[in-house]
């Protein structure tokens, strides 16, 4: 298992079981078939931990892929803390103003409350037509100026510098056939922890 998996499956879990009401915009963790527009199924250990039909909630923009609660993350439908947790995995790189869905994250979030983001940096471009487009790419430093407000904040790299390299290339079957050889040297030359990273997973509190 490679860091950032350990780091997504560890904070998930922490997630569902700590908190009674997790909110999931855009659907991210994609582990419901008929509330999404694409399944993941290394992700159906959350299956396991969903307590009720109130503890894991989809929220998305648009009525397409049947969530749970239709609105928008820059003026998210909920009261100043009030909500538990919230899960936002490769979203921000689509939304206009960024900077306000984080803000609208912290507002309705409780103090205490948890926040799990993904955010790609060096990545290809990949809009969705007709659904949303690509507009942001963000670095290291962005994101700790971006939640700046939370009392708690870890990172972690998305891929180390060599395999973040073969992921740009246009071969998907190059790229799957030589990620755990590019993971391997990435680890045996200390390239693993390089700020050219994929992109970043990262775990706040409020």
């Amino acid at each position: 298992m490679t860091e950032w998996d350990r780091f997504f499956r560890e904070n998930i879990t922490k997630i569902f079981k700590e908190k009674n009401q997790v909110i999931d915009i855009g659907g991210g963790l994609r582990i419901d078939k008929n509330k999404n527009n694409r399944f993941n199924k290394h992700n159906l250990f959350i299956k396991d931990l969903i307590k009720d039909k109130d503890h894991y909630i989809i929220l998305d923009k648009v009525a397409d892929y049947k969530p749970d609660i239709v609105g928008d993350i820059h003026d998210l439908p909920f009261d100043d803390n009030s909500i538990e947790s919230i899960v936002c995995i490769a979203i921000l790189e689509h939304v206009e103003r960024p900077w306000q869905a984080i803000d609208e994250m912290y507002r309705v979030l409780k103090p205490g409350g948890y926040l799990y983001i993904y955010v790609p940096f060096l990545y290809y471009y990949h809009p969705m037509k007709g659904y949303y487009k690509d507009y942001y790419r963000f670095t290291k430093d962005g994101l700790k100026y971006l939640l700046k407000d939370f009392s708690h904040l870890e990172l972690q790299n998305v891929r180390g510098a060599i395999e973040t390299v073969f992921n740009l290339l246009p071969s998907p079957l190059l790229k799957k056939r030589g990620s755990k050889i590019f993971y391997i040297l990435d680890r045996l030359f200390k390239k693993d922890n390089s700020n050219q990273t994929s992109g970043y997973s990262i775990f706040c509190i409020k």
